[in-house]
């Protein structure tokens, strides 16, 4: 009896030193979890036996218990990492369409040959879909899939329309209209550029010149033309009104919107009143004549920009340009991908889009501990644990996510090193009482 009373002392002091040994082996090891030999004692009796002198049978071991509690942050440059502040798991599978979903806390990702988003393994991260602002379409375990990024960013999207608001210099001195050189700048005040795409994605440059007319026949000291230019070129505004004479013969201009020709170049005017406001419809707008040749070949040469003046002003201070926007875009190459701490996958790209792609999916269960390990920092889903429970990050009872971080090993070095030595005073002692044993029988045996 007292034999397998000290084997089972033994076989459970070995059982704890493997299991600190193995904690210590991994304390270094991203999302790995701490596990924890947990013992009872065996007794055994009947309705025949005397309880209150029944020795115990030894010791057994119960469990080798996970702790799930959470590991410190390690901060990396790499976006793609990622760690769990809180409760959840992420998600992943070992296919494409594969419903045998793993589960980890290590969130060491990065791009395969293909672009999705995998760990080190090659098990693919599973997120939920979104729509194009980003939210969420289905939070279901079952819609998960793996996120693919993009290399490039959609079609090319020609240039249409172009806002401007800006503030023109009310002390700016005139300039004769018909003397315009956009190459000599004392012929005009003030210019201003912004980047326009033409259907096949190619940037142009497209300068606006504002001129503050001497000219009292064709406009008022508070008026100003405004001419385009692409790529240098002049680009007309397609109005066909050109106030270039004072129609009625007051002094000033017949309208607030015209068009003002010189020598190759057609421009819109905009008038201010004495207080500096707009006297137009704001937004005011002036569309292009086609662009036509000022385009690459191949290039749809019926593209024509319309300019919308959004509350421009005329004050007594420097000109400024406050707003400035387009809304083309040439083909984008993915140039950043982000992760928020909502598990929202954003990619950027060159052209200045950013496309939200995916959610990243979290799980949780009722029994952490009840699930079944299966190597390189991965658990499944069991009877005990519980079926996991799908969700957004920062949501209900899930953590949020911490891009650019991994979580480290909950390991605490020390403590093992305490427990290692306590494991070892164990073994020791129950070596020791096996040993006694022995002597014991030995002597009993020697006995005439």
């Amino acid at each position: 009896m007292s034999f397998n009373i000290a084997l089972s002392g033994i076989s459970a002091a070995q059982k704890d030193l493997n299991t600190t040994a193995n904690n210590i082996a991994n304390v270094n090891t991203t999302g790995f979890k701490e596990s924890r030999a947990e013992f009872s004692d065996v007794y055994a009796s009947s309705i025949f036996s005397n309880g209150n002198t029944t020795v115990g049978g030894g010791v057994a071991t119960s469990q080798i218990a996970q702790q799930f509690h959470q590991g410190s942050m390690q901060f990396t440059s790499n976006s793609l990492d990622m760690a769990i502040t809180g409760g959840g798991f992420f998600v992943t599978s070992s296919e494409i369409g594969s419903q045998e979903q793993s589960f980890t806390r290590a969130g060491a990702f990065k791009f395969d040959s293909e672009n999705y988003m995998v760990d080190s393994a090659g098990n693919y991260l599973q997120t939920f879909p979104v729509d194009k602002n980003g939210n969420s379409t289905s939070v279901s375990l079952t819609s998960t899939e793996p996120v693919q990024i993009p290399d490039t960013a959609g079609s090319p999207v020609k240039t249409e329309n172009i806002s401007m608001q800006m503030n023109l210099n009310a002390g700016d001195d005139t300039h004769p209209l018909d003397e315009f050189d956009p190459e000599n700048t004392d012929t005009f005040n003030n210019s201003t550029s912004v980047t326009m795409y033409d259907s096949l994605g190619e940037p142009h440059v497209m300068t606006t010149y504002f001129v503050r007319p001497d000219n009292a026949a064709m406009t008022d000291e508070s008026s100003w033309v405004a001419f385009y230019a692409v790529d240098g070129e002049p680009i007309n505004v397609a109005d066909d009104a050109t106030y270039n004479v004072d129609a009625d013969g007051d002094g000033a201009a017949d309208a607030a919107k015209g068009v003002a020709a010189v020598d190759g170049w057609k421009g819109a005017v905009v008038t201010f009143n004495e207080t500096g406001a707009y006297t137009g419809t704001s937004p005011e707008t002036i569309t292009t004549e086609p662009l036509g040749n000022l385009l690459d070949a191949g290039a749809d040469g019926t593209q024509t920009i319309t300019f919308a003046f959004n509350n421009p002003t005329q004050y007594a201070s420097a000109f400024e340009t406050t707003e400035l926007s387009q809304d083309g875009t040439t083909v984008g190459r993915l140039t950043n991908v982000e992760v928020g701490a909502d598990g929202l996958v954003n990619a950027s790209y060159s052209n200045g889009s950013t496309v939200p792609l995916a959610r990243v999916a979290l799980v949780r269960f009722a029994n952490e501990q009840g699930l079944s390990q299966e190597g390189n920092t991965s658990w499944k889903a069991s009877l005990s644990s519980g079926p996991a429970l799908a969700g957004e990050a920062n949501s209900g009872t899930f953590g949020s996510i911490q891009s650019s971080a991994l979580e480290q090993s909950n390991v605490d070095l020390t403590t093992e090193l305490v427990d290692l030595i306590s494991a070892q005073r164990n073994f020791q002692a129950n070596s020791r009482t096996l040993e006694v044993n022995n002597t014991l029988n030995q002597t009993i045996l020697q006995i005439r």
